[in-house]
């Protein structure tokens, strides 16, 4: 009997931590459940980034020679269809191109006996102006344990440069090139990337790298992982929602209106530009932050450090209080006192709010 697994992914909700409540001496302990696609049991959270904590296209039990069978379709779809790709195990590469067909190439993989690639089926479904494309392994009792473990497709796809795409994978790596529809794309194990994609809704790994290049989204664009780094360069959006548990973030050439960045482990730098009256809140428990900003007119920081110290390039005026001038005038200097770690205070027109926290590390403010 052929079943379809159901894909999970595991969200990810990173709760902001007002630095004024944090104890050292307490425990952060991080809990989510995630469901077994084959069993009844629920699994944590951190068992699965435990187990998956190197992403590989497969990891089979199996050391013997590889064993491949190739899969070639194409379905025409219309420029501004909408693609779908599901996979269990392996990776996914898609590229935008040129006319209204997709172009699917697969390859099943396995270590095991070649007899085994049967267990795997790729399934393609057309629709009025959608195409799903989908990888269904065959589970049942008398083989569980003995197939998927080994048994991984690798997906090659070609789609038209202005369709939609939804590409999901559990362990593997996903790649996404030249496609200016919308573009959502998740894995539990393995990286993200994605270039050239204007109209990039929501990029999410457990356990992997985000890389986005040359992203940009007309609304909200959101990123995160688990285990992982997020890097962005030349992105446009109007919010950016990013979040790591123990990672890194690093955005670079960025442009937003609205940017929420939430991290427990990882330091956080934004190089870019800030709007006028644009809102800009970074919350990490442990890491330091940099600001590079590119020409800013002017904002109001409110900064909060438990552990760590307060600087900046830019002429700031403490307080908030422009009438007061250059008398408590503020640049690069480290604060005495309880004020080394707490910070209110106004740069030129004071026109974009700037709220940053981390509990255990240094907030720098310099000018690119």
């Amino acid at each position: 009997m052929r079943l379809t697994l159901p894909f999970v992914i595991a969200g990810v909700a990173i709760a902001a931590i007002p630095v004024g409540a944090q104890d050292p001496g307490r425990r952060i302990v991080l809990r989510d459940v995630v469901r077994a696609p084959d069993a009844d049991r629920p699994i944590a959270l951190s068992d699965v980034v435990e187990r998956t904590a190197r992403p590989r296209a497969y990891q089979g039990r199996n050391t013997g020679s590889e064993q491949t069978e190739r899969f070639s379709r194409k379905v025409r779809v219309g420029r501004d269809g909408r693609v779908s790709i599901s996979n269990i195990s392996g990776d996914i590469v898609v590229t935008g191109g040129s006319g209204d067909e997709v172009s699917i190439e697969a390859v099943k993989r396995t270590r095991g006996d070649r007899s085994e690639l049967a267990g795997v089926e790729i399934v393609v479904e057309e629709r009025a102006g959608r195409v799903d494309v989908r990888a269904e392994h065959e589970r049942n009792r008398s083989d569980r344990g003995r197939r998927g473990d080994s048994l991984s497709v690798d997906f090659t796809v070609t789609v038209p440069a202005s369709a939609s795409l939804d590409v999901h994978s559990v362990s593997g790596s996903l790649k996404v090139t030249g496609v200016h529809g919308a573009v959502r794309a998740e894995t539990v194990s393995g990286n993200v990337t994605t270039t050239d994609t204007p109209n990039l809704e929501h990029a999410k790994s457990v356990s992997g790298d985000v890389s986005l290049t040359g992203a940009a989204a007309d609304g909200d664009l959101a990123a995160s992982s688990v285990s992982g780094n997020i890097t962005a360069k030349g992105l446009k959006a109007r919010g950016l929602d990013l979040g790591s548990v123990s990672g890194d973030v690093t955005l670079t050439d960025v442009t937003c209106e609205r940017l929420t960045i939430k991290t427990v482990s990882g330091n956080t730098e934004y190089a870019g530009a800030i709007a006028r009256s644009g809102r800009y809140e970074i919350n990490t428990h442990s890491g330091t932050v940099r600001l590079v900003l590119a020409n800013p007119s002017g904002f109001e920081l409110n900064a909060n450090s438990f552990s760590g110290s307060i600087r900046s390039d830019l002429p700031l005026t403490i307080g908030g209080d422009s009438t007061r001038g250059d008398r408590d005038g503020y640049r690069g200097r480290r604060r005495e006192g309880n004020d080394a770690h707490n910070m209110r205070a106004t740069f030129g027109d004071g026109s974009a709010t700037l709220a940053i926290r981390t509990f255990s590390g240094d907030i720098i403010i310099s000018k690119r």
